[in-house]
């Protein structure tokens, strides 16, 4: 049978891989220690299960217009006017099952086959698929440590050519946990303002997601005249702890939210009726909830942070300032083995590691940066503590 090409160029997901593996273990008895997953570990309020519990008990199950309801649309609307500054209309917005979603549809109504788009690295790693599942090209920019993590003003402008059709921007960042300053982006702008032809699709979804003394900021309310080449793209999955509720959107130029909507409406149509009332009811909420999150994150990110360092051959640098992800360099490993199995990247590094000390975490190779791995610290201290002196006496018996 014939495979089209452009779905068997992609690569499987080596997070959901390697948590697949990791569950399978624990369904063995084995106790895994798992900093794989990002996806956080708090309960999505009851405030808002409790509104869509109330829906799915008053028959909300039929369906809804294919971009969402007009409440969910005029939530959506508030929030970015509140958080951004930035005034959308409901027919310049679309709720999709999830960023993820949305992402891909972006990418379909944005790139034809040939097309370039810009993805500084480590990045998500579901972004070049994307963009090769739509015949696109993605240009790769490296982005080490040194550098924070971030591409610079040059190293955009000399990744722009006559084939670029789109920069994709993630701040906080997943996996560094990066976050751009103003002044940052603002330099990024002006480089941006050179060229017209180049959409910005801004992932935001670690948006709420940041540590004092660091703040989230936008390029669209930073850079005005952006705004109407902007696609903003965020959700519920993260700041509210609904990741199994799919429910993510995007914000920008009606032209194309009128094409992804077209696309949406022809393959899996509206957003699951009974989750939109409770979507909105979220995201005009006090978000009280998220205080003590941020808390329990924040002191999480310190005890990984600090417990990376003092491993052997493990640096951290830059700490993360945003999302729930450290990024330890673990290269001065490479070339060690442990009982005979050679580590000669972060792939070997994550296999070895699980299986022989039951750790999980993520290699950087799926980010693109093969000198790190990425742990989630969306898990408790008790488990932080555990997984670090496990790897602790892993790293101890290499040799």
């Amino acid at each position: 049978m014939k495979i089209a090409k452009r779905a068997a160029v992609l690569s499987p997901s080596l997070t959901l891989a390697l948590t697949a593996k990791a569950k399978a273990m624990k369904a063995e008895g084995k106790d895994v220690v798992s900093f794989g997953a990002g996806e956080p570990d708090f309960d999505t309020p009851d405030f808002v299960k409790d509104v869509a519990i109330e829906d799915i008990k008053n028959g909300v199950t039929k369906y809804t217009p294919v971009r969402g309801t007009p409440d969910l649309l005029g939530a959506i609307a508030e929030i970015l006017k509140k958080d951004y500054g930035l005034e959308y209309t409901p027919q310049e917005i679309i709720v999709s099952l999830g960023g993820k979603h949305s992402l891909f549809n972006l990418m379909y109504a944005l790139v034809d086959d040939g097309d370039e788009v810009i993805i500084p690295s480590p990045y998500w790693l579901t972004y070049p698929e994307q963009v090769k599942a739509c015949g696109g090209k993605p240009v790769v920019v490296d982005c080490p440590p040194e550098a924070g993590f971030k591409i610079t003003p040059e190293q955009l402008r000399s990744a722009i050519t006559e084939r670029t059709v789109a920069f994709v921007l993630n701040s906080p960042g997943n996996p560094t946990g990066a976050v751009y300053t103003a002044e940052e982006l603002k330099a990024l702008g002006a480089v941006l303002e050179e060229h017209p032809n180049v959409a910005i699709v801004s992932d935001d979804l670690y948006q709420k997601l940041v540590y004092p003394p660091t703040t989230f900021a936008s390029l669209p309310a930073l850079v005005p005249s952006l705004k109407a080449r902007t696609i903003v793209v965020n959700g519920l999955s993260k700041a509210y702890s609904m990741t199994g509720w799919r429910l993510g959107w995007m914000a920008g130029p009606k032209e194309v939210i009128s094409v992804v909507n077209n696309l949406q409406g022809q393959s899996t149509s509206n957003p699951v009726s009974f989750t939109q009332r409770a979507a909105a009811v979220a995201l005009r909420s006090d978000h009280s909830f998220l205080g003590p999150w941020l808390e329990q994150f924040a002191k999480r990110r310190q005890t990984i942070v600090d417990g990376l360092k003092a491993l052997p051959g493990v640096t951290c640098d830059p700490a993360p300032q945003g999302a729930f992800y450290a990024f330890p360099d673990v290269s001065a490993l490479y070339g060690k083995s442990y009982e005979g199995k050679k580590i000669d990247g972060s792939m070997a590094f994550a296999e070895i590691l699980l299986e022989k000390a039951n750790v999980s975490v993520v290699p950087g190779i799926a980010f693109g940066e093969d000198r790190c791995v990425r742990l989630s610290y969306a898990t408790s201290e008790d488990v932080i503590k555990k997984g670090l002196e496990r790897i602790g006496e892993f790293l101890n018996k290499l040799s």
